[in-house]
């Protein structure tokens, strides 16, 4: 018998305002490594914990918090499924298959 088990990942949405447009391609470019661009200010991650710490220091690097906003959401499975999109896909967790 084979089940799904689900990742030990937790999707997190990263939406930003930067006032400077360089600090704003700075930021953009990096968090592409952590995750999906799906709006230009607007990433979705699939993260482990040490990953977001990593990804929340990273950003307080980047943006001067004088002038930037940044807001972190963390969605839990049931409302990750929720999320509906035109013109677009939602982050899908990686699965695992245990037999």
């Amino acid at each position: 018998m084979m089940r799904m088990v689900s990742s030990d990942k937790v999707f997190l949405v990263i939406a930003y305002d930067v006032a400077s447009d360089r600090r704003r391609t700075r930021l953009h470019k990096k968090l592409r490594s952590y995750g999906t661009p799906v709006q230009y200010s607007l990433f979705e991650c699939l993260l482990d914990r040490d990953a977001i710490t990593e990804v929340r220091t990273m950003v307080e690097r980047e943006v001067t918090a004088s002038e930037d906003s940044v807001r972190y959401y963390t969605l839990c499975e049931a409302y990750r499924r929720r999320i509906a999109t035109l013109n677009g896909r939602v982050t899908l967790p990686r699965q695992t298959i245990v037999v």
